[in-house]
């Protein structure tokens, strides 16, 4: 029997720094665990769901308020999870409820701004409902919504959450968004012969009856026998809808025969996550020599060390190699979590993995809705249950779920951008952060890419990580030839058209009169980059951010696409009057027009932003391009991660030197990245592609070493570069933006801070300077770069970093200055 009084440390989803201390009721002294869910208040009216991180005996120095209400009979997150998170919080500089917010799904959050409204079913009787649910259900029939922070108000009681837990189990009320759908589980309605007609006399009644009075029925009732498979010993439930589609009848004439007592309805609660059969082995799998030896030589170097680096060229078969080495960690019974850099890529991979693992395999990510998130969520805590393996496919939000025995991380296109969380805290890197969660479970890494990041190439070449090369396509399939298209001197000879050189515009047609496919890359979504004035020069704005708006023809609007502010195109300048107002540049949505009237018979689609925004846009886009039910796919940097494309020939690359003029220190490197990984799409199977760039520059050595696959040149000069002026992998970034609606202030608060660092941190410290965007969403902005050595005691001189943020907040007239940090910046 407990006697002690026990407290519990509660994580809160808020950017708050530390654990708040809640007094445990001694009822539930038994039945409380770490990693539970609870409802406590926070403050003198919110309401929070939190989770418990600690349960101690240690008696608080200040009055502690009681827990409200356990959500939870089992833990939905365990320990390893909350030290991965401890870590990230760290390392990040971010605190442990920021964490927390982005890690759990948003059907399992509650807090007291969450709407409740009337369940759909409710049917009103003041008989069953009690007077505090009468109370709630009345109001709910005047107002549509209410917050709990309202019904707390109309009951004038704090501790309403047992009373809402209860009415939602009832179905009176449901709450909207976060838990509407979570707490109604999904049901398909199947169809069954009622009793009565299950022995054979009463069934031929029956069709002699149908026969003379009701045809359509009796076909009907005939498909139900077929599909069912009645008369044998292995009968098989009937779903309504497949009903209805085999006996082609309409609704109407199924429900009718359900008034009649023919067929029951019935309903069975069903997955919403999308499940195949496994249709081959593993074992199938044929390699190439190369590929083989890679295999042996990644399965060493897992022995030998945590984590190996595989360089493996565009089409060389990385894919069949993660599949071989998840089945081997599959058959120790391990968990497998394969990341990939973003949704755009996870179609296909889905596929392919889901014919070798079936239904072993679940997908994770932020376009499936938070039902779906918290159905996969639950079955990776009944996997630790059952300790049965599982392979998890995502993109960096994969990284936070429950994983208990997890054997093996594959990061897929390792040197992505997109694996660095840049808008909300933590602005964590998941490459980065996937090592340290393999490491707490003792688990192997795989690092994959045909561009590796200069990061994991230098580690790989100074022994941190084991090292894979694979330097041929499979099938002995050459890379595509790189030719270049020079626009200065095209444009010389007035054989441009638009922005498309006569050289690119021939190669394409080739292959549209060869039925071969064409991808094409700009950089640029939207119709033009910018509108003008050829008289003054004037261009059009955002009124909240320094860039300026982008027109989009299929909404004929100007958009910023920072904040989303919009205006209707001008004709006339308002500046000088003059009606010389054109559009400049171009982006793919132009391209895409443009090359409908100059390929009138190809059959054009667009992949960018605004053309994948709903939930199956991009899977359909994919699979109409890999059918061939689309020519030529105009894309922005989409096209570029490891799409595989069996027939696309010529890969046009449409305005090179916008990537390789970008102002960071990074640029040759990205440019890189990403134009060998568009070249990567073409010619993958059958004969050898063509990748056509278009440059002003054509001796720029970036684009030299696309065009040789030299990634070992365009390595060699950059890491001299970063040991020369003290940029990663030889030194490690911190970047602290400061944000104020007063440019005034923030010039004085950013002045101020940096004297305060430079104290801290002499001669490491750069700024402050406006970045590149000085203006965003209102807010004036200023940046400070700290650069230290990787040999400093890192932890402690975060802690300062804080300290003296800390103590600058603290200074009234800075109250209104955002703060946000960035360790490791992209």
């Amino acid at each position: 029997m407990q006697t002690e009084t026990l407290f519990a440390e509660i994580v809160l989803p808020l950017p708050l720094p530390g654990t708040f201390t809640y007094r445990i009721p001694v009822a539930f002294s038994e039945k409380v665990f770490v990693g539970q869910r609870v409802i406590v208040q926070f403050g003198r009216k919110k309401i929070y769901s939190g989770l418990v991180y600690e349960i101690h005996t240690r008696v608080p120095q200040f009055e502690t308020k009681y827990i409200l209400e356990f959500l939870d009979q089992e833990r939905v997150v365990n320990t390893l999870q909350f030290s991965f998170w401890k870590w990230i919080s760290d390392y990040y500089m971010s605190e442990l409820g920021e964490v927390m917010n982005i890690a759990l799904p948003v059907a399992m959050k509650l807090a007291s701004e969450t709407k409740v409204s009337i369940h759909p079913d409710f049917i009103p009787d003041t008989e069953t409902l009690s007077d505090r649910e009468f109370l709630i259900t009345e109001a709910l029939m005047i107002q549509p919504s209410l917050t709990l922070t309202e019904v707390s108000k109309i009951l004038s009681a704090q501790n309403i959450m047992p009373l809402i837990k209860g009415m939602i189990e009832k179905q009176y009320i449901v709450i909207e968004e976060e838990l509407k759908e979570r707490q109604k589980p999904k049901l398909e309605n199947y169809i069954r012969l009622n009793e009565q007609y299950k022995e054979e006399g009463s069934l031929k009644d029956l069709f002699d009856s149908l026969q003379s009075r009701a045809f359509k029925q009796l076909e009907v009732l005939m498909a139900y026998i077929s599909i069912s498979k009645f008369y044998s010993a292995e009968t098989k439930e009937v779903k309504k809808i497949e009903l209805q589609e085999s006996s082609k009848a309409s609704s109407s004439i199924v429900a009718s025969m359900i008034k009649k007592g023919i067929f029951e309805v019935y309903s069975k609660e069903i997955s919403r996550i999308k499940s195949q059969s496994k249709e081959k082995n593993v074992e199938d799998i044929v390699f190439s020599d190369a590929q083989n030896t890679a295999f042996e030589q990644i399965e060493q170097g897992l022995l030998e060390r945590n984590a190996v680096l595989l360089h493996g060229v565009t089409g060389s078969g990385k894919t069949e190699i993660y599949i071989r080495l998840i089945q081997s960690y599959i058959d120790q019974n391990k968990q497998v979590l394969y990341l990939l850099p973003e949704i755009a890529l996870s179609s296909q991979i889905i596929n392919r993995l889901q014919v070798y693992f079936g239904e072993m395999i679940g997908v994770y990510h932020s376009r499936f809705n938070p039902q779906e998130r918290a159905e996969i969520w639950n079955k990776m805590l009944e996997c630790e249950r059952k300790s049965k393996p599982f392979i998890i496919l995502g993109p960096r939000s994969a990284l936070f779920l429950p994983y208990s025995n997890l054997g093996l991380v594959i990061i897929d296109e390792e040197h992505d951008l997109s694996y660095k969380q840049s808008d909300l805290s933590p602005r964590y890197n998941a490459r980065d952060a996937a090592i340290y969660l393999a490491h707490l479970h003792k688990a192997k890494v795989l690092l994959g890419s045909a561009t590796p990041s200069l990061e994991s190439y230098y580690n790989a070449r100074h022994a941190k990580y084991g090292f894979v090369e694979l330097k041929e396509r499979y099938g002995g399939i050459q890379l595509p030839e790189i030719l270049i298209a020079d626009i200065k001197k095209e444009s010389r000879r007035k054989t441009m058209h638009s922005h498309y050189s006569s050289f690119l515009l021939s190669h394409i047609k080739e292959a549209l009169k060869n039925n071969e496919q064409v991808i094409l890359f700009q950089n640029r979504r939207g119709f033009s980059t910018r509108l003008e004035c050829s008289n003054c020069n004037w261009i059009p704005t955002c009124r909240s951010c320094d860039v300026s708006l982008i027109y989009h023809k299929y909404q004929n609007r100007l958009k910023c696409h920072y904040c989303g502010y919009s205006i209707k195109p001008v004709d006339r300048c308002p500046v000088c009057g003059s009606q010389e107002v054109h559009m400049k540049g171009f982006g793919t949505e132009k391209i895409e027009e443009e090359l409908s009237v100059m390929l009138p018979e190809a059959r054009i689609k667009r992949m960018d932003l605004d053309t994948t925004r709903g939930k199956f846009a991009l899977g359909k886009l994919i699979s109409d391009f890999e059918s061939r039910k689309i020519d030529v796919l105009v894309g922005t940097q989409m096209v570029t991660k490891g799409l595989d494309f069996d027939n696309v020939r010529i890969v046009g690359i449409l305005n090179a030197d916008n990537m390789l003029n970008f102002p960071d220190f990074r640029s040759y490197e990205r440019a890189f990245q990403m134009m060998s990984q568009v070249s990567g799409r073409a010619g993958r199977k059958g004969k050898r592609g063509k990748v056509i760039i278009q440059t002003f520059t054509p001796w720029h050595q970036a684009i030299r070493d696309v065009m040789e696959n030299n990634y070992i040149s365009m390595y060699q000069s950059q890491i001299l570069e970063r040991r020369n002026f003290y940029y990663p992998p030889f030194f490690r970034l911190i970047e602290i933006k400061l944000k104020d609606k007063d440019n005034e202030r923030l010039v004085h608060a950013a002045n101020d801070l940096a004297k305060s660092l430079r104290e801290l941190l002499p001669g490491r410290i750069l700024g402050p300077e406006y970045p590149m965007i000085p203006k965003i969403r209102d807010y004036y902005i200023k940046s400070i770069l700290i650069k230290m050595e990787r040999n400093i005691k890192l932890g402690e001189v975060k802690g300062e970093i804080r300290r003296k943020i800390f103590q600058f907040k603290s200074t009234m007239k800075y109250r209104s200055v955002i703060i946000t940090l960035d360790v490791d910046p992209q």
